[in-house]
């Protein structure tokens, strides 16, 4: 075996000094090197090196001294000796002891050795400690055999491996993925082992090409789509063992007695949604009164903490939504077991409201246990065009529960300005219902983007309900002193909104406590607080002796701190995936321009879908002021966009009345406190078999 070519360590230089000096060869700082003696103080030298630089050395570094060939011809003598030198037949001379280079210089270049031969075989031992152990000052020992092979086996191993990983990078960048690769492509994406060759090959593929490792992936067939590569890797990240349920076996409704109610229940949602919690009833009572019902759906009557369906449901936190896709968190049959679909009666914890026909107030509350017969499942699609507030007001129009709708309608508007005086309390301004909300509908890689104006009667009156329903019980779990999980905001400052287990105000909702209650089909904090609320509603003062969650229960706090985590995850999915299908819309559409409201500085919405994107060189302009903005380029893989700002166009008196009070509106997301988007916090955020899917 050769010595590489690539060995070397004498430093060279094209100044030779041919004087009377004594030249050497030594070594300095792990490099050999060959100079001129110029000075002696003791055990020093004062060298100069054929560059012409001086540095000092002590006579243990000195391995040779010589007066010819010059140091500059040594450099070059000993460079091409040292290539010539076969590593093998070198091991294979070496005693099997220690020994210096010049003994082995003897016995490997026989008697007539030579300096620049000498300083070659220092320069190769030096360089192959695969071989050659180094023992001190000139001085080695051979590698024992066994070692030997196995470092060459290594050796070997290396450049097939190199080879290989060659080979795929060049398989990557024409376009192919190498079989090796298949199975690993998420593992690849999201989880690499950067000491793989696949993941090594991969990275200086999107090196060679400029493109990211997923563009790669994608092009290769590896992922099949932009789609798929962002869906997919939420799912590796977070349902590796998929979005199916483990077998949980025959479900049954809970063998209690409960009474039935002596109510007609009315659901309010969206067309596609088949997680049903909340349905709605309205009662005449004698003396000018009126008990308005909340019904919730109550799958804590039949699921037991630590039981099979319980660990299903800790372990997802939360339904997900996103557009075209739900992976929900319990199995489909229990939702559909406990889901309010018209149809037989339905265990349900029923909130029932006592208050003035005249005047709407609140007069007493009382909560129950009880089967709810639903006489029908109303939807957004069919009613939303003819309950208006103009036909509530004038009475016009011809659809079910048209009388309870109507009180309702009224009683939601008390609410809410009740509420509005408490958030002017905090320093807000009145919240704002005449902003957009967006309903994405998927049909394959096609995507159609509708605005819906926010706060239409049906809207105000299902979220008014629950925050009635979330607050009410929430107090009822303080004056019971049974620990529950409350949502908490304040008006201002950092970290504005969380969740605990004492109760203290949401000031964003302008209510006293508010403990999320009216979703336990599709959030475990709510599944958890319906636990606790059973054993109030059955055991009074007595509660907190029965309920499953004592005070300062350390499961308790785990809930919170695994639900805040599970739902800004799943949030930030829905976010990535909103838009991506808006950037979608803009390929299938051909836009080239769009027209977008500046929100805070270069920050601008676009007013057609609900995408913010930073417009560079916009300068300073009013909030609301409205751009023309030119498309250059999209990006769905990594789900950036560049535009161009194409021409200012003024402010509009409409587009400022739709975003002038944003800034005081606290919510920490859409999906969450009902009042801030009344669809997307209680049902808009539902995804249906159908793909479709609406945005908060």
């Amino acid at each position: 075996m050769k010595a590489p070519a690539y060995v070397t360590g004498l430093q060279c230089g094209s100044r030779v000094d041919n004087g009377s000096f004594m030249n050497v060869f030594f070594q300095e700082s792990g490099c050999f090197k060959a100079g001129t003696i110029l000075s002696q103080q003791g055990q020093s030298y004062q060298v100069e090196l054929p560059g012409g630089r001086r540095c000092k050395i002590k006579s243990r570094d000195i391995l040779l001294s010589f007066e010819l060939p010059s140091p500059l011809d040594l450099v070059k003598q000993a460079d091409a000796f040292a290539r010539d030198i076969d590593l093998q037949f070198l091991w294979e001379c070496a005693p099997a002891e220690g020994f210096s280079f010049i003994t082995l210089a003897a016995e490997y270049f026989g008697c007539g050795v030579s300096v620049s031969q000498q300083a070659a075989l220092a320069l190769v031992l030096q360089a192959s400690p695969i071989y050659f152990r180094r023992k001190g000052a000139g001085q080695y020992q051979r590698a024992p055999e066994e070692q030997l092979q196995a470092a060459l086996e290594g050796i070997e191993r290396k450049k097939q491996q190199a080879m290989l990983q060659t080979d795929y990078v060049e398989q990557l960048v024409a376009g192919h993925l190498p079989d090796a690769f298949k199975g690993l492509e998420l593992q690849l994406l999201f989880r690499p082992d950067k000491n793989t060759i696949e993941s090594k090959a991969l990275d200086v593929a999107a090196f060679t090409t400029g493109k990211t490792a997923a563009e790669i992936m994608i092009a290769c067939g590896g992922i099949s789509s932009p789609r798929a590569f962002h869906e997919t890797g939420f799912l590796y990240e977070h349902f590796p063992r998929g979005k199916g349920f483990p077998d949980i076996g025959p479900v049954s409704l809970p063998d209690e007695n409960l009474p039935l109610a002596d109510v007609e229940a009315f659901s309010i949602d969206d067309i596609s949604t088949t997680e049903i919690d909340d349905a709605l009833s309205v009662k005449v009572l004698p003396d000018g009164l009126l008990r308005v019902g909340i019904h919730i759906a109550a799958p804590a009557l039949g699921i037991r903490r630590g039981d099979v369906i319980d660990s299903i449901a800790r372990e997802r936190m939360s339904t997900v939504y996103a557009p075209g896709e739900k992976i929900t968190m319990l199995p489909d049959a229990v939702v559909d077991l406990y889901t309010l679909k018209q149809g037989a009666p339905r265990p349900a914890l029923s909130l029932y409201v006592i208050i003035d026909a005249e005047t709407y107030e609140s007069v007493a509350t009382e909560t129950r246990a009880e089967q709810v017969q639903i006489s029908a499942n109303l939807r957004h699609n069919e009613l939303d065009a003819i309950v208006t507030a103009e036909t509530l007001a004038d009475g016009t129009g011809n659809y079910l529960h048209k009388n309870e709708l109507g009180v309702l309608w009224h009683f939601a508007q008390a609410l809410y300005s009740k509420r509005q005086v408490a958030r002017a309390k905090s320093g807000l301004r009145p919240e704002v219902n005449n902003k957009l909300d967006f309903n994405f509908y998927i049909a394959g890689d096609n995507v159609s983007i509708e605005p819906r104006t926010r706060g239409a009667p049906l809207d105000l009156i299902v979220a008014e309900m629950a925050i009635l329903a979330n607050s009410t019980w929430g107090k009822l779990l303080a004056e019971c002193g049974v620990p529950g999980i409350y949502r908490v905001q304040r008006a201002y400052g950092v970290n504005r909104t969380r969740m605990q287990i004492v109760p203290a105000p949401h000031e964003g909702l302008g209510v006293e406590q508010y403990a999320w209650s009216t979703s336990p089909l599709r959030r475990y904090v709510d599944l958890v607080n319906q636990w606790q609320l059973l054993a109030c509603a059955r055991h009074g003062v007595t509660a907190k002796l029965a309920a499953p969650f004592k005070q300062k229960d350390a499961d308790l706090y785990a809930t919170v701190s695994s639900f805040e985590a599970a739902y800004a995850m799943y949030g930030e999915y829905q976010s990535r995936m909103e838009r991506y299908w808006c950037l979608r819309w803009l390929m299938q559409e051909n836009k080239t321009q769009v027209q977008a409201s500046v929100l805070k500085g270069d920050v601008v919405r676009l007013n057609e879908i609900p995408l913010t994107v930073v417009a560079p060189g916009l300068g300073t302009h009013a909030r609301g002021t409205q751009i023309l903005l030119d498309v250059i380029t999209l990006d769905v893989v990594t789900l950036t966009v560049s535009l161009r700002v194409a021409k200012v166009l003024g402010v509009t008196q409409e587009i400022l009345a739709d975003v002038s009070h944003s800034d005081d509106i606290v919510s920490d997301n859409g999906i969450g406190d009902e009042a801030i988007s009344p669809i997307a916090g209680i049902k808009a955020a539902e995804v249906p078999v159908a793909d479709i899917v609406v945005a908060r």
